[in-house]
């Protein structure tokens, strides 16, 4: 007698119900933890990576606008082909020279961007050391190319040495600014490191061009490290209010070389000319908004000092993203009701962009926020702060003695 062995089919369709009865029914207790109310009129939105406040802006938006009007249905191939005086090529000069960079190639996504680069200069001999807190791309990036990975600490100069020593020369991949905490990377000391131990550092600037530095070039470039490091990759969906990635990189050559090599660049289509045209415009605007970037530095300030004095840990929040670390899901989904009530939605960030029990609020905060909003922001922190605790733990103690004096049937939230 033979015994039936489950198909293909019957293991995906089980892992598709774990997902829907061990978190939605179950952790979630039936509501999906990134669904929350919807906004309305007068709530306040840091729910977006929006940093400039240019998703509306008209000189963008009529540039789109003109580009979708116009002849010619745009180029449906991939960039490979691009020669000329194509408007894609004439955007990738324009960048490379807003941020200091030799060359540079457009991208269909930040994703896109730094999962080829990492194909395209590792290999199976190659070790990627990757900060832990590190965009998940280049995790991937580096499993694409089926280079050996060793992680260390965030932000641990002294553990990636170590780590260096133990394995070798290879690739540093690193953040400027990461993402679920907005807290900086220590890039004079990782290029320092790069230098003495004969590695390749590489810098995921998507939080930080537009922000930093002159003509918003980003933090490589407010440090002056621009001729330190080779290899910078850029989503433009956050301070550009687009939809494309891009990599700067200090020799002209690996252009034409990444475009025939990477495989997300030859087996995607290059952007559409209404893209182009916002990103140009955008890529101009970014250059003069000093004032924006002023403002969002001013707001941000504020909020991190707000916080910080309430007692929340900001996990070394110096930027624009900072985080309520709320911890296990049943506080994070409290917290966010508790935050909307208010008029405040920020963002929820769970596994697997989180780790286990580490889901987070996070706040992205823009130059368009008024002076009330921000006190809004901060008020409404402070009330999470009086009835939750500043901590995961001082909450799950509150609901631990709350729950065992609650009558039956009657549940905390």
């Amino acid at each position: 007698m033979s015994l039936a062995v489950p198909g293909v089919a019957d293991r995906v369709r089980r892992r598709v119900r774990e997902f829907h009865t061990e978190r939605i029914a179950g952790a979630w207790g039936g509501r999906h933890l990134l669904h929350g109310r919807t906004p309305g009129p007068g709530d306040v939105l840091v729910n977006s990576n929006d940093y400039l406040a240019l998703a509306r802006d008209p000189r963008i938006v009529e540039a789109m606008c003109a580009a979708l009007s116009g002849s010619g249905a745009g180029w449906l191939a991939s960039g490979v082909f691009q020669h000329g005086d194509h408007p894609q090529l004439a955007l990738e000069r324009a960048l490379a020279g807003q941020m200091g960079a030799a060359a540079g190639v457009l991208c269909q996504s930040g994703w896109s961007a730094n999962v080829g680069v990492l194909q395209a200069i590792t290999d199976a001999r190659t070790p990627v050391y990757i900060d832990h807190l590190a965009h998940m791309s280049l995790w991937h990036g580096a499993k694409v190319a089926g280079a050996p990975i060793h992680p260390f600490r965030h932000n641990a100069v002294a553990h990636l040495r170590e780590r260096i020593a133990a394995h070798g020369p290879g690739v540093i991949a690193v953040d400027s600014i990461y993402s679920t905490n907005g807290s900086r990377c220590p890039l004079r000391e990782m290029c320092a490191l790069a230098e003495e131990t004969g590695s390749l550092l590489l810098v995921d600037e998507s939080h930080a061009v537009g922000v930093d530095g002159p003509d918003g070039a980003g933090t490589v470039a407010a440090l002056g490290l621009v001729e330190r490091v080779p290899f910078r990759v850029a989503s433009l969906s956050k301070a550009f209010a687009g939809r494309a990635g891009f990599v700067a990189v200090r020799d002209p050559e690996f252009v034409d070389y990444f475009k025939m090599e990477s495989e997300p660049a030859v087996f995607s289509s290059a952007l559409l000319p209404h893209d182009i045209a916002g990103l140009a415009t955008a890529s101009a605007v970014v250059r003069v908004e000093e004032g924006r970037r002023r403002r969002l530095r001013e707001v941000s300030a504020r909020v991190r000092a707000a916080m910080a004095g309430l007692g929340f840990d900001l996990e070394d929040s110096a930027s624009q993203i900072v985080a309520l670390q709320t911890g296990p899901d049943r506080r994070a989904l409290a917290i966010r009701d508790f935050l909307e009530q208010r008029g405040v939605f920020g963002s929820m960030f769970c596994p697997p962009a989180t780790s286990a029990n580490r889901t987070l609020v996070r706040f992205s905060l823009h130059a368009a926020l008024t002076d009330a909003e921000v006190d809004r922001i901060i008020d409404a922190c402070a009330e999470v702060c009086s009835y939750f605790g500043a901590t995961p733990s001082a909450w799950l103690e509150t609901v631990s003695t709350a729950t065992d004096s609650a009558p039956a049937g009657e549940t905390i939230r």
